[in-house]
This record gives C-alpha cells, sequence and structure tokens, in this order.
C-alpha cells in the first residue's frame, strides 16, 4: 500500500465497492474496520491483515504475533496466531467472507439483510469483533465520516 492516508483510503474503498457489488457487504463497513484493525491501511498485521483476522483452519499461511485485548476490563498482551494474505484485495474478500459466513456474525448478517440498518449491523459485528469496549462506538463514527463517503464516491464514479 502507499504511504499516504488519503491514497490509502482510495485504494481500499475501491476494493469495498467492488466487493459490496459482489457481496452486499457495506463498503463504509469494510472501510472501517480496515481504519480501525490497520490504522488507516498503514500498519497491517504480518502480510498484508488489515483487518486483525485471526488464523483459522480455512487459512494457509499466518504469522505469530504479540497484541493488545481487553480481557475482563484489563489490557492484556497475548500472543496469537494471524492469518497472511497476498494482497489487500485478499485481506479484504476474507474480511467479506468472515462476516457473511462466521458463526459469530452469522445472525447480524441475516437480520442486516432483511431490514438494513447499516448501524446495527456496525454495532452487532463491532461489539464481537473486538475486545475494546470502545471499538464499535469508533467503527460507527469513521462509517460516518465524509473522508469514507467521499472516498466510496469517488470508487463508484471510476467504476461507472
Amino acid at each position: 500500500m502507499t504511504n499516504n492516508r488519503s491514497q490509502r483510503l482510495a485504494e481500499v474503498a475501491k476494493i469495498a465497492v467492488r466487493l459490496e457489488g459482489e457481496t452486499g457487504i457495506p463498503a463504509r463497513m469494510l472501510i472501517a474496520q480496515w481504519a480501525i484493525e490497520s490504522r488507516w491501511g498503514a500498519k497491517p498485521v504480518g502480510d498484508f491483515n488489515f483487518f486483525g483476522i485471526k488464523r483459522a483452519k480455512r487459512h494457509t499461511k499466518c504469522c505469530t504475533v504479540e497484541t493488545r485485548e481487553v480481557i475482563n476490563g484489563k489490557d492484556v498482551t497475548r500472543v496469537c496466531e494471524f492469518a497472511d494474505y497476498e494482497s489487500l484485495e485478499e485481506s479484504c474478500r476474507d474480511y467479506a467472507w468472515l462476516i457473511i459466513h462466521g458463526a459469530p456474525y452469522r445472525a447480524a448478517w441475516q437480520k442486516y439483510q432483511q431490514e438494513g440498518d447499516l448501524c446495527d449491523l456496525v454495532m452487532s459485528v463491532a461489539r464481537v469483533y473486538a475486545t475494546d469496549p470502545n471499538y464499535a462506538r469508533l467503527a460507527s463514527q469513521i462509517v460516518g465520516q465524509t473522508n469514507v463517503a467521499a472516498a466510496i464516491e469517488a470508487a463508484r464514479a471510476t467504476r461507472a
């Protein structure tokens, strides 16, 4: 990814818009979690893991990383295995797969498909996705940011 935050946002927005069309995963939500988990694309975990996705059976490559989690209200440092990817796009595709097919998110995803409430989806997913109690609030804030909306609009315009 590029060094410039705006360029990184534009790059992920193009992928997010494409994946929204293919899978229904809202581009705004994908971008919000990308922004939180990777500091706006500047700090992926391992190789191209921009979503902090932990290793699962579906992953063929991984890395071991020391990470901070909130357990019982206290910051705890843990060593965990995270998935590695070949590209930003592969990372984004796995994130979309996780939200659509992952057991912890299934009910929220099904509800979103029926009701279309983006705020509810973001809050429901974020509460499970991360251990930090402020994560859901932060994800909701990023979803509503004008720079995110502008990047998505620009990505849609270049697709047309």
